[in-house]
């Protein structure tokens, strides 16, 4: 067997398959080698925006397929097209004469809890982070997947909210929290709540209009809508800062129950928070512990997932579900679900060797990689 070099994490696979490549995503980006049953991911590279961290990247690559003697029979990347990681992908495929697959990000999530616990029958998937490519060409985030290998069905998500000045309201929660208000038509409270923001008017005439506001089903976004209305967080220093300082203040509180009809499940499945936003705005409105307002948040968002689950694999008769997506790093609400689910009888799988977030992304497109039909 091949001298494994310590830097990479080795994950054994539940079947041999071809060798797959896979490039993984922008953000927390790791390489993935497989040679057999088992997948090599490299350390995290990190954020492909510099010309170091592309440099470092085109070294791993050679490094691993140096290391291994492994040459790839399959590539595999990231939908969006304007990735360093997918550009790579693309260009390899075609010096090598080999195919480039293209996976799904939150495919590529649950594939990855798939690889890790070698389960090879169909899961439901609860995929929840802060942006990732739909197959519409639409910011997803907050997915109900069915996946059985390298197919997946869209079973539900989360409602959408606008993203007012597109990848500007990822770093600008006040954003959300005005996207949240205009869901719940009070969209002209918007400029006296957010009068510090000079931008607050335009905001506002943009979601009126509907001018660049792409709908998103971001459960990180929703993180976002959260901390600004409650005035956690208005602009955001670094990734995911909203959210950690909203864990943070659940975690000062405590438990409390979730919210009575917080939550709506639609007909067509997707899960709507609205009525928990609209609660949190009384609650800043009336002066409320702003601690006990995020634990609230919190209890309620993991009632609801729970249920949504409940009604899934109900209806779709499937025990196994798989979790994943930089959102599990939060515990309140993983904790939250595994108490809620925990007498369910239904079989949770969370990640173990990997992170969930994007770091994992190569591992789970390997993964499908070796699963496609006409690979094998």
């Amino acid at each position: 067997m091949m001298p494994v070099d310590p830097q990479d994490t080795v994950i054994p696979l539940a079947s041999d398959g071809p060798a797959v490549l896979s490039c993984g995503a922008w953000l927390k980006n790791t390489v993935c080698l497989t040679q057999g049953n088992r997948a090599y991911v490299s350390p995290p590279i990190g954020d492909l925006a510099t010309a170091d961290a592309r440099n470092r990247f085109d070294r791993t690559v050679q490094r691993l397929c140096q290391d291994y003697s492994v040459k790839p029979e399959v590539v595999a990347h990231d939908l969006h097209p304007d990735f360093y990681s997918t550009q790579f992908a693309q260009r390899f495929a075609e010096q090598h004469g080999i195919p480039a697959l293209a996976v799904q990000h939150h495919h590529a999530h649950i594939a990855a809890v798939c690889a890790e616990h070698r389960i090879d029958q169909p899961v439901l998937g609860l995929a929840l982070d802060g942006v990732g490519l739909g197959t519409d060409n639409t910011p997803w985030g907050g997915e109900l997947l069915r996946v059985d290998g390298a197919q997946f069905q869209r079973l539900g998500h989360l409602a959408a909210l606008a993203l007012p000045g597109g990848d500007r309201a990822a770093q600008e929660p006040w954003r959300m929290a005005a996207a949240a208000l205009d869901r719940l038509k009070r969209r002209d409270e918007i400029a006296q709540r957010f009068s510090a923001q000079p931008a607050a008017s335009t905001v506002a005439a943009m979601l009126a209009r509907n001018l660049n506001c792409p709908p998103t089903s971001s459960m990180g976004r929703l993180f976002d809508a959260a901390a600004g209305l409650l005035g956690v967080s208005l602009i955001q220093a670094h990734e995911a800062q909203a959210a950690m300082q909203l864990q943070q203040l659940a975690e000062q509180y405590g438990a409390v129950p979730a919210l009575a009809d917080g939550y709506r499940i639609a007909a067509d499945n997707d899960l709507d928070f609205s009525p928990l936003l609209a609660a949190l705005i009384d609650c800043r409105d009336t002066g409320c512990d702003v601690a006990y307002a995020a634990a609230l948040f919190h209890a309620t968002l993991s009632d609801g997932l729970a249920a949504w689950l409940e009604q899934a694999a109900q209806h779709h008769r499937i025990t196994l579900l798989a979790f994943g997506g930089g959102c599990f790093h939060n515990a309140v609400l993983k904790r939250g679900l595994i108490d809620r689910l925990s007498a369910t009888g239904l079989q949770l799988l969370f990640p173990k060797a990997m992170p969930p977030d994007d770091s994992s992304i190569s591992l789970g497109q390997a993964w499908v990689a070796q699963r496609q039909s006409g690979f094998t």
